[in-house]
């Protein structure tokens, strides 16, 4: 299916948007690097991605996973996702790892 120039313009323009807000979000947290993700969920100390992303369809949330990163907040664990809904509208949400719950999203 072709894309048209204004789908990919706004989907940049989302996307840039959104950069400085993911970014200061994440001046508070320490993310885990990809080893210790995988150790983490190992341990079950947080729910997998999939798993997450499955509850969030499953409650009505639909969109496109663009970044994820998992990160301390104090004593706990928090998915930071970073989401392209069908309207082309980029949204970024916070959700605890342990419980999936969502803490806030923007």
């Amino acid at each position: 299916m072709p894309v048209s120039r204004l789908s990919v313009f706004l989907l940049l323009s989302g996307l840039l948007c959104a950069g400085p807000v993911l970014a200061a979000n994440l001046q508070d947290h320490s993310c885990l690097s990809k080893a210790e993700q995988r150790l983490v969920v190992a341990s079950h100390k947080a729910i997998p991605l999939a798993g997450i992303m499955k509850s969030r369809r499953a409650q009505g949330h639909y969109g496109e996973l663009v970044r994820a990163k998992l990160c301390r907040q104090g004593d706990d664990l928090v998915y930071m996702l970073t989401l392209l809904g069908r309207s082309g509208r980029v949204v970024s949400a916070a959700v605890d790892a342990a419980s999936g719950a969502v803490i806030n999203t923007r």
